[in-house]
């Protein structure tokens, strides 16, 4: 995804094999593994538990006190 420091989700899912990360009618899937050291590492149920920025721009893990920026996960992905 170009310029995609400014990018902003729509909404998220998650499941036991990665982060969906939606804007407008893309989807984008993320494995854990390229996510960050510490969700590839997590239990399944704290993966999970992910919360959207309500500016849509960052995504947050509180049980793991993880952050990630959309932009950040979309660096050089196309939408699936």
């Amino acid at each position: 995804m170009k310029n995609s420091s400014f990018a902003t989700a729509d909404g998220i899912e998650t499941s036991p094999d990665g982060l969906s990360i939606i804007i407008g009618e893309d989807r984008y899937q993320v494995p854990w593994s390229e996510c960050s050291l510490l969700l590839a590492e997590a239990t399944e149920s704290n993966r999970l538990n992910a919360e959207m920025s309500p500016s849509g721009y960052g995504i947050h893990w509180p049980t793991l006190d993880e952050d990630l920026s959309v932009g950040g996960l979309l660096a050089n992905r196309s939408p699936d």
